[in-house]
């Protein structure tokens, strides 16, 4: 069982959790996830690990509050423990010297962004991450992001902070003042999907991170399979990351929506 060491609410739904995890802090990657569990009957919920330190032995999990499962997560207070936490799973992110990368992520996609744009900035990359919310009170990590990258762009669909517009109108004016060498993009399937259709235009490499699909998290189960350059791929054993212009995102959001009406 794992420790509930601290707890911080982003907003009514987004929690951040830091949880004892010493063996886990140690062999993670940037990219890598852990499958959760709460109650011994409790059903596996698949999580980005958003931060870890050594020192300390803790991880850092955020939690968006969409069903019961992770209600019950959320609903957990310090001095608490999780039933269940094991990682770190799936393949940790390709980190390389390239020049410029552009990260974009979209409400709680923010948090696992958080480490790749971490590496990609210690790899010597110049790093401009853009941020996209609903409105100002959702922005997650700002202050985080600032200290790991050359620039943070923030935007919001309301105006309430930042620049008015979506994740793509800022992905877009980076592009056309400077080369960009790689994007990575995480959030909301259909913010991915514009991501990867803009970027292809302009011939930039992306990245998506398909983590939101995933469910047992060993590959048994089957409900985060997808289609990658017309071949089927797993999310939780072959990514969560993959080449964003080969991914039919469309597929994968009528795979999302599958059991809308039972969450």
């Amino acid at each position: 069982m794992n420790k509930i060491v601290s707890k911080e609410y982003f907003s009514e739904k987004v929690v951040k959790l830091v949880v004892e995890a010493p063996l886990i802090a140690r062999a993670r990657k940037a990219g890598h996830f852990v499958i959760v569990r709460v109650g011994e009957k409790g059903e596996r919920i698949p999580l980005t690990i958003a931060s870890a330190d050594t020192e300390k032995g803790t991880i850092t999990l955020v939690v968006q509050a969409v069903g019961r499962s992770s209600e019950k997560l959320c609903a957990l207070h310090v001095g608490d423990y999780i039933t269940d936490v094991v990682g770190p799973l799936g393949q940790a992110t390709h980190i390389d010297k390239i020049g410029t990368v552009v990260c974009c992520g979209g409400g709680v996609g923010v948090a696992p962004l958080l480490p790749i744009v971490e590496a990609f900035k210690k790899a010597g990359n110049r790093v401009i991450t853009v941020l996209a919310a609903r409105t100002k009170e959702l922005v997650i990590l700002e202050d985080e992001m600032k200290k790991n990258s050359d620039e943070v762009i923030i935007m919001t669909d309301d105006g309430s902070y930042g620049k008015k517009g979506l994740v793509t109108n800022g992905v877009e004016n980076v592009i056309n003042r400077e080369k960009v060498n790689l994007c990575v993009t995480i959030g909301p399937a259909i913010m991915m999907k514009f991501v990867s259709l803009l970027t292809k235009k302009y011939d930039v490499p992306t990245v998506a991170s398909l983590n939101t699909i995933m469910v047992d998290g060993t590959g048994m189960c089957g409900a985060c399979r997808i289609t990658v350059g017309g071949k089927t791929k797993f999310v939780c054993i072959d990514g969560p990351e993959f080449d964003a212009h080969q991914v039919d995102f469309d597929e994968m959001m009528m795979r999302l929506s599958s059991y809308k009406d039972v969450e």
